[in-house]
C-alpha cells in the first residue's frame, strides 16, 4: 500500500530576461519549501517536465520555458521525526540554543516538506525542546526563511519559550542582518515604513501597501558600494513575514538572488554584454537570497541578563563579496 495519498502540481513559466540557471536551483528558489535534493529525485521520477518533455537535472532554463512540477504528498505526521543532521549551534544552555542555520534548511515542517527541517535535526540532539507549538514545532520561537542564513534562538523548555516570544511581541530583540541588494543607494542610511499585505495575486508572497496590511519598519545602513550593488546592515523595529525582502523590493532594490521578489532580475545595465555576463556568473556564486541574519541579542530568560551572538558570513555570501571587490 503506497503512502502518498494526493499530490500537489506547479505550472511555471520561465520570465523573460531570465539567466540560464540549472534547473534543480530554479526550482529550489521557485517552490517554497523545496529542497535541492527533493527536486532531484522529482526529475529523476520524471515528475518535472519542461515543454512536455522530462529533463535532467543540470539542464539551463531559458526565458518562456514552460515547466510542470508535480510533487507527492505524503500524510501529515502527528509530530516530528528525530533525523541526524548537522547543526551549527552557537550556544546551548539548560534553557535554549542558539543555531546558526544554514541556507536551505526550512525551520520546522509545513505542507510537502516534513523531513530535512531544523526542528528534525533539534530533536536528534535534544530531548528537551518547548511544547507550546504544534508537535511538529516543538522549540521554535521565531523563523528566519528556508534560503536565508543566519542566527535564530530556541527554547528547551515552556516558561523559557514564553519569556523569549514576549520579548519578540515587545520587538525587544536586537537583530541584525546583513544583505547584497541591487543598486547604489542615494540615501546612505535610512527608513523603510510600508505596510505589508499578503498578495492577491500569489499567496505565497507579501507586498507593500499604502492602506492595508501590517504597519512594517525597516532600518538600513550602507556598509559598502560596489558597481551596481550595495552591502547593507539592517535593523527591524517590526517582525513581519519576509519584512527585508519585501521592503527592500518595494524601495526599487531587491535583494541580490532573491527569486520572489525581483532579486535575479537582470535590470541593471544588463544591456552591455560583459556586465551582464558578470552579473550572470554572480548570480550562479548565490543561488538564493544574499541576506543574512548575522547578530541577535536578546534578555536570557533564566539569568536577566542580556546576551548577544555574532555569526561569520556563510561561504556563498563571503565568495560573492570577494567577486564584487575584484569587479
Amino acid at each position: 500500500m503506497t503512502n502518498l495519498i494526493t499530490e500537489k502540481k506547479f505550472k511555471i513559466e520561465v520570465t523573460a530576461g531570465k539567466h540560464k540557471e540549472r534547473i534543480d536551483l530554479y526550482l529550489t528558489n521557485a517552490i517554497e519549501n523545496a529542497t535541492r535534493t527533493r527536486i532531484q529525485k522529482l526529475i529523476d521520477a520524471q515528475l518535472v517536465l519542461v515543454n512536455g518533455k522530462p529533463t535532467k537535472a543540470n539542464y539551463k532554463v531559458v526565458p518562456n520555458d514552460l515547466i510542470d512540477v508535480t510533487i507527492p504528498i505524503s500524510p501529515r505526521p502527528e509530530k516530528a521525526e528525530p533525523e541526524a543532521i548537522p547543526l551549527n549551534i552557537v550556544y546551548e544552555d539548560d534553557y535554549l540554543i542558539v543555531v546558526n542555520k544554514a541556507a536551505g534548511m526550512v525551520a520546522h515542517p509545513a505542507f510537502s516538506n516534513y523531513t530535512g527541517t531544523l526542528v528534525n535535526a533539534l530533536l536528534h540532539h535534544t530531548k528537551s525542546l518547548s511544547d507550546v507549538n504544534e508537535p511538529i514545532r516543538p522549540g521554535i520561537v521565531h523563523r528566519i526563511d528556508k534560503n536565508t542564513s543566519g542566527l535564530l534562538v530556541v527554547a528547551k523548555d515552556d516558561v523559557t519559550h514564553a519569556k523569549l516570544a514576549k520579548q519578540f511581541a515587545k520587538h525587544s530583540i536586537e537583530r541584525e542582518y546583513w544583505a547584497v541588494a541591487w543598486g547604489i543607494f542615494k540615501e546612505k542610511q535610512g527608513e523603510i515604513t510600508h505596510n505589508i499585505v499578503r498578495s492577491k495575486s500569489d499567496r505565497k508572497k507579501f507586498t507593500i501597501s499604502k492602506d492595508e496590511g501590517k504597519t512594517a519598519v525597516t532600518l538600513y545602513e550602507v556598509i559598502e558600494d560596489f558597481e551596481f550593488t550595495s552591502l547593507l546592515k539592517i535593523h527591524l523595529r517590526t517582525g513581519r513575514t519576509h519584512q527585508i525582502r519585501v521592503h527592500l523590493s518595494g524601495n526599487g532594490h531587491p535583494i541580490f538572488g532573491d527569486e520572489t521578489y525581483g532579486g535575479r532580475k537582470l535590470t541593471f545595465s544588463a544591456q552591455l554584454p560583459k556586465l551582464r555576463s558578470r552579473m550572470e556568473n554572480l548570480l550562479e556564486i548565490m543561488p538564493r537570497q544574499a541576506l543574512h541574519a548575522k547578530k541577535l541579542g536578546f534578555i536570557h530568560p533564566a539569568t536577566n541578563e542580556f546576551i548577544s551572538f555574532d555569526s561569520d558570513l556563510p561561504d556563498d555570501f563571503q565568495n560573492l563579496l570577494l567577486k564584487l571587490r575584484k569587479n
